[in-house]
């Protein structure tokens, strides 16, 4: 696939989530983001920004202090910068009976302590940053 062209790649569990963890901290994005589970794989391109992780199978996660249910696919990809991933794909939030995809993932920058989650249908919710820290 050419969007993975000239990636930095890491393999298995341990380094992938690893890679994954610190590209969150380097785009100031919370810890707990991204709950995996029997990674595969973890690549990120830093000339476009465009980076993907492969589970062995889907994950979902509770994020607790929200009450939020949260799908995470077998190959989820998107692009990621300061304070945001955009064309996200692979993660969808559990909205009353739906489950819409969500598209992009924004923290406010100057901090406000919100970070904001649009779906493709156009709907945007907002929570707190900490919701989403490690081991949430």
């Amino acid at each position: 696939m050419a969007a993975k062209e000239g990636g930095v790649v890491k393999k298995g569990h341990e380094e992938g989530i690893r890679m994954a963890t610190s590209l969150l901290q380097e785009f100031g994005l919370p810890g707990g983001l991204l709950p995996l589970a029997d990674v595969i794989e973890v690549g990120y391109v830093k000339n476009t920004g465009y980076m993907w992780i492969s589970q062995k199978k889907k994950v979902e996660h509770n994020f607790k202090m929200i009450s939020k249910l949260v799908s995470y696919d077998t190959e989820i990809t998107g692009f990621i910068d300061k304070k945001r991933i955009k064309k996200l794909k692979g993660v969808k939030a559990k909205e009353l009976m739906l489950w819409p995809p969500v598209n992009e993932i924004t923290v406010d920058d100057p901090p406000t302590g919100k970070m904001h989650f649009k779906s493709l249908a156009g709907i945007t919710k907002t929570f707190p940053v900490e919701a989403f820290a490690a081991g949430q």
